[in-house]
């Protein structure tokens, strides 16, 4: 298991991480002195743990509200894919409709021709 060597707040940490993911340890926890860095220049030296948990709370809070939102997109998917099926059914029903019609006018025209037929052949004969 490979360890990446990180700097949070001035303090070294050695740490494990898998393999593949020694890059992506290292940019979180340059995300995470960056934080921290922000917080101690707003707030001063107010003590490194608490920097510590405020950084934190504020990734938490991040994470939250991206929690909220991803639900809130898929809750939005969702309903467009209810929507999509209910379209869909529609569409379908009147499919349906157009070819019960055009199979009831494709009768009609052929009782009609039925009807026509036999007086055309009365007529042709009586001439």
């Amino acid at each position: 298991m490979p360890h990446v060597s990180v700097t949070i707040a001035g303090r070294q940490y050695r740490m494990a991480c898998d393999e593949g993911q020694e890059e992506h340890l290292i940019r979180l926890a340059h995300d995470i002195d960056g934080r921290i860095s922000q917080l101690r220049t707003a707030f001063g030296e107010i003590g490194d743990q608490r920097l510590v948990v405020m950084a934190a709370i504020t990734i938490a809070d991040e994470l939250a509200e991206s929690r909220r939102r991803v639900a809130a997109l898929e809750s939005d998917i969702e309903s467009q894919r209810d929507a999509r099926a209910s379209a869909i059914a529609r569409i379908e029903a009147s499919e349906e409709e157009v070819a019960r019609t055009i199979d009831q006018v494709a009768e009609r025209i052929e009782q009609l021709v039925s009807q026509l037929a036999p007086k055309e052949r009365g007529s042709v004969g009586m001439g």
